[in-house]
């Protein structure tokens, strides 16, 4: 039988199925959108990087590889306190105990230093308080002077802080009334910080550096990025300050009292030292001393007179 021959079969048509050609539009979409992840990542970053670099703006620590022989000339013991998890000191600070019978021997100076420098760049100070007869504590944050080797921070700062408060009270078992908190720089946040939560006899705050924000709002290197969005690094002041009825001694170094000062509560002693005087000082700190620490403590310059009989 004769085989039946093929259908024939219908020639394709090459406009039916077009080949896969990609849109240019869409080629210009998906670019302009890459762009825009990418950018918007690259700004991510960015903010990630100063929202952990942001302490450069207002800390500026300096290390010390030795502490000094003497406070100018007045002997000191050298600190190591602070225990972290492994038992190991991470603070370092200077105890200065005051001359035996010295007139304001019962009390203690807790001295907060500025976060500019070392505790180095405070030794004046710290012998000008000890001339006053008076007890001094001063310690460097971790990341400053000899204290353990850290990236500074509010929190970590807040915490050598409160180490150094408890160092005090428990190692040393000296009563919160007998101690005086004093701070300088951006320690004037610390200081009034240990003040507002303990039973302090007085506060004494100098040349204060603190509120910080608009000092990052104000470098030009924080143009591009939400500061007060991502700015921690405050270190409070005013608010705090200004419902604190603690005794206080405000010292300024400028013709213009700092805002702070001016909104604190009170009782409180306001003093400008625009000179250099280190009589002034002396008297300033004295007179308040001798009007606020608890009576009956502090001895008398002057012997009373003799009963008369």
């Amino acid at each position: 039988m004769p085989r039946p021959s093929p259908k024939p079969t219908k020639p394709t048509n090459p406009k039916s199925n077009p080949p896969d050609v990609v849109s240019p539009i869409w080629l210009v979409k998906a670019i302009a959108v890459t762009i825009v992840a990418a950018l918007f990542c690259g700004y991510l970053t960015f903010c990630l990087l100063f929202y952990q670099g942001q302490w450069q703006l207002v800390l500026h620590p300096v290390r010390t590889s030795a502490a000094p022989a003497s406070i100018a000339g007045i002997p000191y013991q050298l600190i190591h306190f602070g225990p972290d998890e492994s038992a190991v000191p991470q603070l370092t600070g200077w105890w200065l105990p005051s001359d035996p019978g010295g007139r304001y021997c019962h009390f203690t100076i807790l001295f907060f230093p500025d976060g500019n420098g070392s505790l180095a760049d405070s030794i004046p100070t710290l012998a000008s308080l000890h001339n006053l007869g008076i007890n001094v504590f001063a310690f460097d944050y971790r990341g400053y002077g000899q204290s353990v080797v850290a990236r500074p921070s509010q929190q970590k700062m807040t915490s050598d802080a409160d180490a150094a408060w408890q160092y005090l009270t428990t190692t040393r078992a000296i009563s919160a009334q007998q101690i005086i908190p004093y701070g300088t720089g951006v320690g004037v946040s610390f200081a009034t910080r240990v003040a507002s939560q303990n039973a302090v006899p007085a506060l004494i705050l100098d040349s204060p550096r603190a509120d910080l924000l608009n000092v990052a709002i104000g470098d030009p290197r924080t143009t591009l990025v939400p500061v007060r969005l991502l700015f921690h690094d405050r270190f409070p002041l005013a608010e705090p300050l200004s419902t604190l009825h603690t005794p206080k001694l405000l010292l300024t170094r400028t013709n213009s009292p700092y805002e702070a000062f001016r909104t604190a509560g009170d009782p409180k002693v306001m003093v400008e030292l625009t000179s250099p005087s280190a009589l002034l000082y002396n008297q300033s700190l004295t007179r308040f001393f001798d009007q606020y620490l608890p009576p009956g403590t502090v001895p008398a310059l002057v012997p009373p007179l003799a009963p008369t009989h």
